[in-house]
């Protein structure tokens, strides 16, 4: 019987919701939203100076991330010299490669790096939750039908979104060095996948 409780008790442990694992308390302030202003200038050319870890291979260059109409993106990675590596769009819930290198066109690569982008350029998540943790708020909304977390500072500026799996990160984007709604560095970090990248704004 004692072992039957025991495991019970690890099974529910395991199962536990991210919010409950992570101890975020609910915050009930009725109806939320969040806009990301890190994309979200048309006028802007973001260009990031550039380095992805992959399948134990890097790469390095320039992202260049530009909106091209509303709920539109392009996102450019070249080398330093000007050689394309990849070249996405993002319409709405629409994604279409404009180009990847060789080496890069694995099917589950392309789904990860479309989550990835597609989180980035985000501007308007869908908000269901509200939470505080230390302080600070964390929202609930999702991505594309994905449920991710927003986390916000004291004053309200996202530098943290996490994608869950079965209760725990899975996939975290940290922003940082944020100055006139420009988030200058930016790192995607992936638990489960041999992938990090990292941008610096120049």
């Amino acid at each position: 019987m004692r072992y039957l409780l025991i495991s019970i008790t690890v099974l529910l442990v395991g199962c536990a919701s991210y919010p409950k694992k992570q101890k975020l308390a609910v915050l009930d302030t009725g109806k939320q939203a969040l806009s990301i202003p890190y994309f979200s200038n048309p006028e802007t050319d973001y260009v990031y100076k550039a380095g992805i870890d992959v399948f134990d291979n890097h790469f390095s260059g320039l992202l260049i991330v530009k909106k091209t109409d509303e709920n539109t993106h392009r996102v450019a990675f070249t080398t330093e010299m000007g050689s394309k590596i990849f070249d996405f769009s993002f319409q709405g819930n629409l994604f279409t490669i404009n180009y990847i290198q060789d080496d890069l066109n694995r099917k589950l690569l392309l789904k990860i790096l479309e989550q990835d982008f597609r989180t980035l350029v985000c501007e308007n998540p869908t908000i269901a939750k509200g939470y505080t943790l230390e302080n600070n708020s964390v929202l609930e909304g999702k991505i594309n039908g994905e449920t991710h977390y927003f986390y916000l500072d004291g004053t309200g500026q996202l530098v943290k979104t996490v994608f869950p799996k079965k209760g725990k990160a899975s996939i975290t984007y940290s922003f940082s060095k944020i100055n006139s709604d420009i988030a200058r560095e930016i790192i995607i970090n992936h638990q489960s996948f041999n992938l990090k990248i990292i941008l610096k704004s120049i």
